[in-house]
């Protein structure tokens, strides 16, 4: 333990993998309390804007959900947080807030809670301001010497200065010879403006000839003249420091003197009023940040200046009076009052640990514990613990743990999807081929047994299914109150949704202010996507289903797909998706088999669904519970490797296309700068076809853009008939295996684990994740397989032969008796129950090939995928032709 650590008061962690730089901290009493207690105010990169009031209940406590007042997502990034005096008619503190293109000024208020969290917090946008270049940073003071109220300065990136007086723009100034914006201050007792330009010097503006300078915006000067801007705009005064500054502050020891303090990247510089060096000090490490402020020796002041050694260290003057060592890098630092606690030191690192601490010592004074040497009483020990457990399992007995009745009373969903379709369809902008594309209604109801607040319904349906509208919102239910909402559904892709089920979820707030989720789901109908199609004869891709009862007629399965020129072939119906490949099913007139078939493998998925849904409706009606579906045929794994090596190959492209994009994006830049610098030089030079390859790389970024983006379409669609060719896969593995409801709960979450592929995490390398932690758990052979560990990081593969050997595998497990199950005791070894025992998990490719040599047997490639059987064969299923 160091001597002179930091000794930390308070300290959190903001967000995750959010920026700081040191604008982003501000200590205030930014909601008017006037008891003089300080909030910190920090602002992120990403977006976040967060007010906290520390109140730790001992030294070193970390943040509790009572210190964070507020957080609010503003979107644009946060460049910089002040307090000041901001609106008009009042002498009241509002928030400063500058994004890279807009000022916001916001009140922030406290209202007294409802429920047991406490007071809440809110802010109210005053005004804004929508800034026509860039923001670097800003700084606000009394300009002119007014009273009672602060004006802003903000400064661009290209070296314009923008004064606000409050809810108005005053004027703009170009500042001369600027090149790249550094920091700036303002001094109220010169009325300047101070910072430090690209060429390393110390400036010093008054604000009255700012205001009377050259209108930045209406000045009709010569080509000469626009390349020097700012012509009438005089500097005070300058000062050559020799290195760029990182940070300038202005401390006033009375009303008669202040200083200007200037951090640079080897020393720090105190000044006079008129640009004279007061002293100057050479930093032994790379400064981060620093705080000037006024010392209790008179004619002194002191300095925090926080490095990147984690060190911050106090000087008076010239002279180091304290280190201390902080956590982190500290690239903000503010002093403060909280809890009224005068003197904390608040830092704020770059990746959002902010920490209050205070100065001090930290001996040791840890005392060895004294032994207690008392005899312990089992007896007793034991009689208490069978006390306590019957008391636990009374009060499990009389009530649960969250009063289930009380939040289903709360709010009952249902909902009700229209039998017909509109009469007049709502499909818009859509992309099928057909001159119509249906819709069907359905509708939300709700119904409240007590008052609710805040309810929001959300409605959720797989692509390329879409909504007329998928958010309603209702302020307020009175009690026994009923509500019923419309909307409309319909194909807008030319491909076929993976699932024709959707989800309706409701989130409201109960009186007491205590939030609650509920949900119900409904199920569209198949003639939505599917219109009644001529059945074909041939096909690529086939599959057979078994049943345990006679085969039913399809008419009255599918009803409203009955062919009316067919009518005396009730044994054979063809399906037709909207912009899509055609479906055929038949069923066999004595044998108790249904073939489906189709020219893409993954439309077989929707139709072989729909059919044992039907099938175990129709059986159930006629009160026969035993009814059962098989598969005895050959697992269709090389369709499905198909379709997974064209979805990865997708990602690959997508990949490459983005590099090349960004290659071009920086060749388009660097271009671009250097056709500025010929622009601005006084003596033009020949552009050396510059213009031409401008030209160029532009073109060449606009098309690679609209190539990534067709390559983002097609991989969306890729992953949708991904996802329904993986539910077929799934499917027949249950009916193959007769795997129970929990066994294909378990390869649902296997297989599809993702709603979309992202850059982060793709779909292949989360499955073979998945897949390999079943085949070294429940699907294992010994504890040795049980011992490998998986890499807790998931990347983007070089192929999918892992994946593909690992899908062959599993079906190899659950082929010899293997079954799935997430518990504890099933992770114990199955080579009791396994007949034939089952291959090791492969350690080394040539492992991996002998495994798949030894399963292509079982898994044939086959695209005809036909159950043969010693019995005849019966006519329908050699064709539609009889």
């Amino acid at each position: 333990m160091s001597l002179f650590k930091a000794r930390d008061w308070w300290s959190a962690v903001l967000g995750e993998k959010e920026e700081f730089d040191q604008g982003c901290l501000c200590l205030a009493d930014v909601d008017n309390t006037g008891n003089g207690q300080d909030k910190i105010i920090v602002g992120s990169f990403m977006g976040y804007l967060r007010i906290f009031n520390p109140h730790p209940v001992k030294t070193g406590d970390g943040a509790q959900a009572e210190d964070l007042l507020l957080e609010v997502h503003l979107r644009d990034p946060i460049l910089q947080v002040e307090v000041g005096k901001f609106v008009s008619g009042t002498e009241m503190l509002h928030l400063a807030v500058l994004h890279s293109r807009k000022l916001c000024i916001y009140s922030v208020s406290g209202i007294l809670g409802n429920v047991e969290h406490g007071n809440q917090y809110q802010i109210k946008l005053m005004y804004e301001h929508n800034l026509q270049r860039t923001a670097c940073n800003m700084t606000y003071g009394p300009f002119g010497g007014v009273k009672g109220r602060d004006l802003i300065c903000i400064q661009s990136m290209d070296g314009m200065l923008m004064v606000f007086e409050q809810e108005s723009y005053a004027f703009g100034r170009f500042l001369p010879g600027s090149l790249l914006p550094g920091p700036l201050a303002y001094s109220s007792r010169t009325d300047s403006f101070i910072t430090v330009s690209s060429c390393q010097q110390v400036e010093s503006y008054k604000y009255q000839v700012l205001a009377f300078a050259t209108d930045a915006d209406k000045r009709q000067e010569t080509e000469q003249q626009k390349l020097g801007s700012g012509k009438r705009l005089v500097v005070d005064w300058t000062l050559n420091i020799g290195e760029q500054a990182l940070d300038i502050c202005i401390v006033s020891f009375n009303q008669s003197a202040s200083s200007v303090f200037v951090l640079g990247e080897r020393n720090f510089f105190c000044l006079k009023d008129n640009g004279q060096i007061r002293f100057m000090k050479k930093l032994d490490c790379s400064p981060s940040c620093f705080l000037p402020y006024c010392s209790v020796s008179e004619g002194t002041v002191n300095t925090l200046i926080g490095n990147h050694n984690n060190m911050l260290h106090i000087y008076q003057d010239v002279t180091l009076k304290w280190a201390t060592q902080l956590p982190h890098v500290p690239v903000a630092v503010r002093v403060g009052c909280l809890h009224d606690l005068k003197g904390v030191i608040v830092t704020l690192s770059d990746d959002g640990h902010l920490q209050c601490s205070y100065l001090g010592t930290d001996p040791s004074l840890f005392q060895a514990p004294k032994v207690e040497s008392r005899e312990l009483n089992y007896d007793e020990l034991d009689t208490e613990l069978k006390e306590l457990q019957k008391i636990i399992k009374d009060v499990n007995k009389s009530q649960g743990v969250w009063p289930i009745t009380e939040r289903e009373d709360d709010l009952k969903i249902s909902a009700m999807v229209s039998s017909n379709f509109d009469s007049v369809s709502q499909a818009t902008d859509v992309e099928v081929g057909t001159d119509l594309v249906p819709s069907v209604t359905v509708k939300i109801t709700l119904q409240n047994q007590v008052a609710l607040q805040k309810i929001k319904l959300s409605v959720y349906v797989q692509p390329p299914l879409v909504l007329t509208c998928d958010q309603f919102t209702f302020e307020f239910m009175a009690p026994e109150m009923t509500r019923t909402v419309g909307f409309s559904v319909y194909l807008k892709g030319s491909y076929t949704p993976p699932e024709l089920e959707g989800n309706a979820v409701v989130s409201y707030s109960r009186p007491t202010g205590i939030p609650r989720v509920t949900q119900c789901k409904f199920r569209l109908p198949l003639k939505l996507v599917c219109l009644p199609g001529q059945p074909s004869k041939t096909a690529s891709h086939k599959l057979t289903i078994e049943t345990n009862k006679s085969p039913v007629s399809l008419l009255s399965l599918f009803p409203g797909f009955a062919s009316q020129s067919e009518d005396d072939q009730v044994n054979v119906m063809g399906f037709h998706f909207l912009g899509s490949s055609r479906v055929t099913l038949l069923a066999s007139k004595t044998s108790q088999r249904y073939r489906i078939q189709s020219e893409q493998f993954e439309d077989l998925w929707l139709i072989t669904n729909e059919l044992i849904i039907r099938l175990q409706e129709y059986f159930e009606k006629q009160g026969i519970k035993d009814f059962a579906c098989s598969f005895s045929g050959s697992m269709p794994l090389q369709e499905y490797f198909e379709l997974i090596d064209h979805h990865f190959e997708l990602r690959i492209n997508g990949e490459k296309l983005e590099e090349l994009l960004s290659e071009r994006a920086v060749q388009f830049r660097a271009i671009q700068r250097r056709l500025l610098t010929r622009f601005k030089d006084k003596t033009p030079a020949p552009l050396q076809h510059l213009d031409t390859l401008l030209d160029g790389t532009y073109k060449q970024v606009i098309a690679l853009a609209d190539a990534v983006e067709e390559n983002q379409d097609n991989l969306f669609q890729s992953f949708t008939r991904l996802k329904s060719a993986t539910h077929l896969v799934i499917l027949l593995i249950g009916l193959w295996q007769k795997l129970s409801t929990d066994q294909i709960a378990i390869l649902e979450a296997t297989f599809l684990p993702l709603q979309q592929d992202t850059p982060e995490l793709g779909w292949e390398e989360t499955v073979d994740a998945a897949i390999s932690h079943l085949l070294k758990t429940c699907l294992s052979k010994n504890s040795k397989e049980q011992a490998l560990n998986l890499s807790s990081q998931l990347s983007m593969p070089k192929d999918t032969s892992r994946l593909k050997k690992h899908i062959t595998l599993l079906c190899d497990r659950l082929a010899k008796g293997g079954r799935l199950c997430l518990s504890t005791d099933a992770a114990a070894p199955q080579t009791m129950v396994m007949p034939g025992g089952c291959a090791t998990i492969p350690e080394s490719d040539l492992e991996e090939r002998s495994i798949e040599q030894d399963s292509t047997e079982l898994f044939t490639n086959h695209k005809h995928l036909i159950v043969e059987t010693p019995r005849a064969e019966v006519s329908p299923l050699q064709g539609v032709s009889e």
